[in-house]
């Protein structure tokens, strides 16, 4: 296990090493075609380009109908392409000469394939600058795909080190911590309110329950969703509103004729209640809730302080209760976070990393994904 480990990391060594490689060359063959490049300017190689490209284009099309003795349309079909785009070139083109020589070897009354090898040849010009031109795109190009695989693997290696930093707290806690003593209160109380909100959302009016979310939008801490505008508007107008929310979703689910039996206007309940099954139906006491682990002590005071204020308006007295042990719980902070540390780490901690901790690899492995981390920033930056 030990050599295949090895063989490992220094596999991942080896490939943050090509990485840095790659990317340094890259830049190197950038400034390398770069101060090239600025000696003619790129805007002038790539008019150069643009024109070379043109006119190859022209020879490979024509060279066959230009040299064949019995295509003598061909012949002069070409001899007046290649003069209407030489002549209409740009008089301050560089290397323009090499384009008008290429022209003058096609001057005669006869053509072979020997004139146009010498065209090309006469074309040579060019064609270095046209080449240059793909090299230096090429190559930033390749610069570009180095620092993006740099990039990409400077992430990993940050969460890496992220998720190992991390691992090191969680091995500080206590695993063996009574974290029961949070647990079942917490449990106990989430349990409680979504018994109630349901029980709640069952019983009363869709508009009770909606008049209840206006009021839970003054407590910032408790975050629920408000209903969709119209559903809202339909809910505090219509009959219907006066019906549970359990009650509308099978509505719903009627046909038009039978739903004529049960409400006003069938058509609208449907058009407001239908579309909105989603929210109507993930409705529910999730946002009082605590959740496992818990937080920090001073968010549970603050936020058991303000779930209160709305539990105790639609649950039983036996929930309130729950709530208020679960806020006890934070009156003595340092007792507190040692439990919830240990919860977080009991929750947390997969079996690799309690294999790791076990093992005393973490600070290792932290060291050698930080060294690697360093090197590819220090790579991106040098450019």
């Amino acid at each position: 296990m030990t050599s295949t480990r090895t063989d490992a990391a220094g596999a991942e060594g080896d490939e943050v090493d090509d990485l840095v490689t790659e990317l340094r060359e890259a830049r190197e063959r950038v400034d390398e075609l770069e101060s090239r490049v600025e000696e003619v300017g790129q805007s002038d190689l790539e008019r150069v380009a643009d024109a070379y490209n043109g006119a190859t284009r022209l020879l490979d099309r024509y060279e066959d109908r230009a040299t064949d003795y019995d295509d003598f349309e061909g012949y002069v079909e070409f001899q007046e392409a290649f003069v209407d785009f030489v002549e209409g070139l740009p008089e301050d083109l560089p290397a323009r000469e090499g384009f008008e020589d290429a022209d003058e070897t096609f001057q005669k009354s006869r053509l072979n394939e020997e004139d146009f090898e010498r065209a090309r040849e006469h074309l040579s010009q060019p064609r270095e600058y046209a080449s240059l031109l793909s090299s230096y795109r090429e190559a930033r190009q390749r610069r570009s795909d180095a620092e993006h695989a740099v990039r990409s693997r400077l992430r990993d290696l940050e969460s890496r080190v992220d998720h190992l930093e991390r691992t090191l707290a969680l091995g500080a806690a206590d695993l063996d911590a009574p974290i029961e003593e949070l647990h079942e209160p917490i449990e106990a109380y989430d349990e409680a309110v979504r018994e109630a909100f349901e029980a709640f959302k069952r019983e009363a009016s869709a508009r009770e329950v909606f008049a209840l979310i206006d009021v839970i939008g003054s407590f910032p801490l408790v975050d629920f969703r408000e209903p969709p505008t119209r559903l809202r508007e339909y809910v505090e107008s219509s009959e219907a509103g006066e019906e549970p929310i359990p009650k509308l979703l099978e509505y719903a689910d009627y046909s038009a004729s039978k739903l004529d039996h049960y409400v006003g206007e069938p058509h609208e309940l449907k058009r407001h209640v239908a579309t909105n099954r989603t929210y109507l139906d993930r409705l529910s006491a999730e946002p009082l809730t605590v959740g496992w682990p818990p937080p920090p002590a001073s968010k549970l005071r603050y936020r058991t302080r303000e779930y209160e204020a709305v539990v105790r308006r639609f649950a039983p007295e036996g929930t309130v209760a729950a709530l208020r042990d679960v806020r006890r719980l934070a009156a003595d902070p340092a007792w507190y976070g040692d439990l919830r540390e240990a919860a977080h780490a009991v929750t947390e901690l997969d079996d690799e990393q309690r294999s790791m901790l076990e093992r005393d690899a973490v600070e290792p492995a932290l060291r050698e994904a930080g060294a690697k981390r360093d090197r590819l920033r220090e790579a991106l930056d040098a450019g």
